[in-house]
């Protein structure tokens, strides 16, 4: 037994010594990123000033600052999800009213693992144990519109108020748009396959990582995550430097600003048939926002990027009737539309 234990403690320790490490790596990394971008703007000889100049040196500083930060948050989440497996958030779900079942299964989608591929099992996985199906939705919806990624990114980027503005309006959505389908009782539209479903218990998991295992659950999704998406930052944030570089403010702020009604919806009709993920759009966030876009414009946008885009839907086709979906995309659209507007109307 005290072998074990000694065991136990010098894996502790070491994986707590290597998080230190990384953690250090990382702070001298991002102590660096000014003195990397000048040195890059000089190798480049741009005259200063100049758009070609303001768009590089956009570019050179946000790339290694995004992939930092979504090296960061994306392991920190990793760590976070491991005390939430899919059959634990399963169980916490399972029997669960509506209003309180809304309100944990939206919360419950920010930290679960979750994305287009998972859609499918973890739906078959609700509807066997029980969960309504406004529960159901009110994760489904929170899982990739207040996406996790999305927030450090927000956070170390913009501001911590528009991280925070994101955070309790997308939950809103979820909430109130998961608990209205919930009101039409709309079951009798899922497929036939899935009402016979039969509920099973849906027991909470017995075994606990260590913290090892929980640190190495961390350092996969960066391998993961990060690996995947990585591409996907560098042309979000490509674009990002166009528009920060090329794009006038005047021009921008005419189409996106405050007082053009028609912007919030127009934005929310871009966003659906686009193929990204959050950490791809953030850099377009930034740059919009440097330039004079309305916030609640530029929120709107996101988020129906992240919720509403075609691919996710060609995905839950397979678990959802074309009428589940019609409801589904016109009760988020609806939401998003409500927080474009809101946003514009409180920050003048």
């Amino acid at each position: 037994m005290t072998s074990l234990t000694q065991t136990h403690d010098f894996s502790v320790a070491r994986s707590l010594t290597g998080v230190l490490a990384g953690l250090t790596l990382w702070g001298l990394l991002y102590s660096q990123l000014d003195p990397f971008a000048a040195w890059v703007a000089g190798l480049l000889a741009l005259p200063p000033g100049t758009r070609a100049h303001d768009a590089a040196a956009f570019f050179a500083y946000d790339t290694p600052k995004v992939l930092l930060l979504l090296t960061l948050v994306v392991f920190a989440m990793g760590v976070v999800r491991s005390f939430f497996s899919p059959m634990r958030t399963r169980a916490l779900l399972a029997g669960r009213r509506e209003g309180v079942g809304n309100v944990l299964a939206a919360a419950l989608g920010i930290v679960t693992p979750f994305c287009s591929c998972s859609a499918v099992p973890l739906f078959i996985g609700f509807v066997s144990a029980g969960v309504p199906l406004g529960v159901t939705f009110s994760f489904l919806i929170s899982a990739p519109m207040v996406n996790e990624v999305a927030l450090g990114l927000l956070f170390g980027l913009v501001g911590w108020q528009v991280a925070l503005a994101y955070l309790g309006f997308g939950l809103a959505v979820a909430i109130v748009a998961g608990w209205i389908i919930g009101r039409l009782k709309l079951e009798p539209w899922l497929p036939t396959w899935a009402r016979e479903l039969r509920a099973v218990p849906a027991d909470l998991d017995q075994l606990r990582p260590t913290v090892a295992q929980r640190v190495a659950a961390g350092l996969d999704a960066v391998r993961d995550i990060v690996g995947r998406v990585w591409l996907w930052v560098i042309l979000g944030i490509a674009v990002g430097a166009l528009i920060h570089g090329y794009v006038p403010a005047d021009l921008l702020a005419s189409i996106m600003g405050r007082g053009r009604w028609w912007s919030v919806p127009a934005v929310v009709l871009i966003g659906v048939p686009m193929y990204s993920n959050a950490a791809g759009i953030i850099p377009v966030v930034e740059a919009l926002l440097d330039k004079g876009a309305a916030l609640g414009t530029v929120l709107a946008f996101m988020m129906s990027v992240t919720a509403l885009s075609f691919p996710e839907m060609i995905i839950l086709r397979k678990v959802l009737s074309l009428r589940l979906i019609a409801v589904f995309i016109g009760v988020v659209a609806t939401g998003i539309l409500a927080v474009g507007f809101l946003f514009n109307a409180l920050f003048v």
